[in-house]
C-alpha cells in the first residue's frame, strides 16, 4: 500500500463480493470480503462497511499490536481473514465492544469504531474512521418472534434505524405489496396510519387493527391521487428493478409524498444501471442491508431531514 490517502476500503457483505467489485471497478488489493481502492471514498452500495484512509501499523508481537492499538482509540473491530489466532489474541487484550442485540427503535452508537485485520504477523492494517457505527455493518436486532407475520420486519426496522428517523403515532404510512404484512406490523407498532396495498390480505390482526386499511390492489395500478398525502411511502415488492424505478420516479413526481424506502430486489444478474439511477435521485441514499440478501434498500428522506445528515 502506498500512504494512507491514496486508498479506500470497501467491505463486502457476505456473499457479495462479485458485486462490490463490479460496482467499484478496479481494485488495487482485495483480503478475504475487504476491497482496496485507489482514491477517497465512494458511495458503494454493495459495500457493508467503508474503512476511510486504512494504513499499515507494524508491530513486534501480540501485546504491542494491541498496545498500539489502544493508544490510538478505545473502541475496534477485527475483520479476520486470515492468521485467525493471532489475530483473535490481539482482540481479546483489546477494550470488549458491546455486544448485546439492538432494540428498535434505538439510537446508533456515537462513539468513534475502528477496523483493523492481520496482514502478516508482523503488520496490522487499520482504519481509525469507518462508515458504519457497528462492527463490518453488521446490525442485529433482539428479534420478536411472536407479533410479526414473517421476517422481512427486520430489514424495515434496520433501515429506519440507520436512517435515524422513523414513523411517528398518526403519520400516514402507505405500504405497497403489504401481505402478509410484515413491514405494516412495524409501521402499526410504531402507532402509524397504514395503508396497506396487495391483491392477498394480510395476517388476520393486522386486518383487525384500527391502524391498518387494507386496500386489494396492484401496487403498480394504484394512483397517488386515491390516497393523498403520505408521510412514509414503503415497497417491498417483488419485481424488476426498473419497474420500481418507473413506480418510485411516478410517486415523486406526485410531490405527495415526504419519505421513501423500498427494497431493489435483483432476479439473476445485478441490475447495476437502474442501482445508479436510484442513487442519484436527490437526498437519498442506496445501501445493502445486513438483513438484505440480493437486493439493495433505498432510502430517500424529505431535504429538511437530510440536511446534513444521511442516513
Amino acid at each position: 500500500m502506498a500512504g494512507s490517502d491514496d486508498y479506500t476500503g470497501y467491505l463486502a457483505a457476505p456473499g457479495c463480493e462479485d458485486q462490490l467489485r463490479e460496482e467499484l471497478g478496479e481494485v488495487e488489493e482485495s483480503y478475504g470480503r475487504l476491497l482496496l481502492r485507489r482514491g477517497p471514498a465512494i458511495d458503494a452500495a454493495w459495500a457493508a462497511n467503508v474503512w476511510h484512509a486504512p494504513r499499515q501499523l507494524s508491530i513486534e508481537s501480540i501485546g504491542d499490536g494491541a498496545r498500539q492499538l489502544k493508544a490510538i482509540q478505545r473502541n475496534w473491530a477485527l475483520y479476520s481473514h486470515d492468521l485467525h489466532r493471532r489475530a483473535q489474541l490481539i482482540a481479546d487484550k483489546l477494550p470488549p465492544l458491546r455486544s448485546a442485540p439492538l432494540a428498535f427503535p434505538c439510537e446508533l452508537p456515537a462513539a468513534p469504531l475502528g477496523s483493523w485485520t492481520l496482514l502478516s504477523a508482523n503488520t496490522i492494517l487499520l482504519a481509525e474512521h469507518c462508515r458504519e457505527p457497528k462492527p463490518h455493518g453488521e446490525y442485529p436486532f433482539a428479534e420478536d418472534r411472536e407479533g410479526p407475520p414473517s421476517r422481512a420486519y427486520l430489514k424495515l426496522w434496520e433501515a429506519l434505524t440507520r436512517a435515524g428517523v422513523h414513523p411517528q403515532p398518526g403519520e400516514r404510512c402507505l405500504d405497497l405489496g403489504a401481505s402478509p404484512g410484515g413491514w405494516t406490523w412495524v409501521m402499526a407498532q410504531l402507532g402509524a396510519q397504514v395503508i396497506a396495498i396487495d391483491k392477498a390480505p394480510l395476517a388476520d390482526d393486522l386486518m383487525a387493527s384500527p391502524l391498518v386499511e387494507w386496500r386489494q390492489g396492484s401496487a403498480f395500478a394504484l394512483e397517488p391521487t386515491e390516497v393523498g398525502p403520505i408521510d412514509w411511502w414503503f415497497s417491498d415488492i417483488i419485481c424488476y428493478p426498473e419497474r420500481l424505478l418507473g413506480l418510485v420516479q411516478r410517486w415523486l413526481a406526485a410531490g405527495t409524498v415526504r419519505n421513501f424506502v423500498c427494497t431493489l430486489k435483483f432476479q439473476g444478474v445485478t441490475d447495476h444501471a437502474t442501482a445508479r439511477a436510484f442513487a442519484a435521485i436527490p437526498h437519498s441514499r442506496l445501501l445493502h442491508l445486513h438483513h438484505n440478501k440480493h437486493e439493495l434498500t433505498w432510502i430517500r428522506l424529505e431535504p429538511t431531514m437530510n440536511e446534513g445528515d444521511t442516513p
